[in-house]
């Protein structure tokens, strides 16, 4: 399997995306319809994994059907090698490219998940994973399930704004920014940004339960997954390493929160998760070894937030457990149950 390469003197992400919207009010070309899109992810994916916390929030799984990549990839695709002959079920192809490439001949970007495809034609719609979830809140409202969390509250957005920005560029996007660069003085200055937001969530937090307040929102469904990876991958693999997660008591305290919340710990899949990094970057892992550790029996030792009052769900009720065919499996989740969800300490 040839893989692409990731370090470059200092790391710039390429944000230019599918930017092609499925609406409820005729405005794009992709209308809001039950049972005609795929959302395609990978579990090892934290942008993806953003797109599955959501979807089960919302309680959107009977409506838009989900297809689930490996947690590798080679420099062309990622492929669909935990399905039966490695082709999606539904979609019949063996990699992500092709509905990329049923819809662009000439794609000239990279191929990535999350990705919505449109069945009919296999084509792929966007890509662009923060509209994706964003869409799934307000423009699939009419089939979110009863007692739904409103991810996206009005009186919310303006703040909310520019809490997500600083979350993507300093956080989501600044461990691989420490991560992927190959020049002394880039990865320190990357270092420094990273650690400045830390401190600045630590500090948030200590007096209010979610980001926003008392309930769960979008931005805390964004921040999850990079703290999800922190100490298995990004606190060694990328050089994150002023502390662990667990070493910072307020910030690992919301994350074991929103760890025992249905729809958080139970779509995380440790397995998949640092097979992803440690084998696809192998510029920065020649090896291909995957750590056997950390131990993540401390994601369930009690983390006390609620004291700080609020509720995850506000007014509205939590999920129910996944479907059978959508459960992470405990292999790869030590800390789930039988049913998939995670297990009470």
């Amino acid at each position: 399997m040839t893989q692409g390469s990731y370090v470059e003197k200092e790391f710039t992400r390429d944000t230019t995306y599918i930017e092609d919207r499925i609406t409820s009010d005729g405005s794009s070309a992709w209308p809001v319809e039950p049972g005609r899109y795929r959302l395609v992810v990978s579990r090892a994916c934290p942008w993806a994994n953003r797109t599955i916390i959501v979807r089960r929030l919302l309680g959107l799984e009977d409506v838009i059907s989900m297809g689930v990549t490996g947690p590798t990839h080679d420099a062309d695709s990622w492929t669909f090698d935990l399905d039966e002959g490695h082709l999606d079920p539904v979609l019949q192809i063996p990699r992500i490219k092709d509905a990329y490439l049923a819809r662009f001949p000439d794609y000239p970007k990279g191929i990535t998940v999350p990705a919505m495809v449109d069945i009919p034609t296999g084509q792929v719609v966007t890509n662009d994973f923060p509209q994706i979830t964003q869409d799934f809140s307000t423009q699939w409202r009419e089939f979110h399930r009863e007692g739904a969390p409103d991810l996206w509250p009005e009186d919310l957005l303006e703040e909310m704004a520019v809490v997500n920005k600083r979350i993507y560029t300093e956080i989501n996007n600044g461990v691989y920014r420490c991560g992927f660069s190959g020049d002394q003085a880039a990865y320190e200055a990357a270092y420094d940004r990273l650690w400045t937001a830390m401190d600045w969530l630590e500090e948030r937090l200590a007096t209010r339960r979610y980001l926003m307040g008392d309930h769960i929102t979008e931005a805390d469904v964004r921040l999850f997954t990079t703290l999800a990876r922190f100490d298995p991958v990004y606190h060694g693999h990328f050089k994150a390493n002023r502390s662990k997660l667990s070493e910072m008591p307020v910030l690992w305290a919301y994350a074991r929160d929103l760890f025992t919340t249905p729809g958080f710990g139970d779509t995380t899949d440790f397995v998949h998760i640092k097979s992803h990094y440690y084998e696809v970057h192998t510029d920065i892992n020649p090896t291909g070894i995957v750590p056997a550790g950390p131990d993540y029996s401390n994601w369930l030792e009690p983390h006390g937030r609620e004291s700080l009052g609020g509720s995850p769900f506000g007014s509205g009720t939590a999920p129910g457990a996944p479907s059978e065919a959508e459960r992470v499996p405990t292999a790869h989740n030590p800390l789930l149950d039988e049913t998939g969800m995670v297990r009470i300490a």
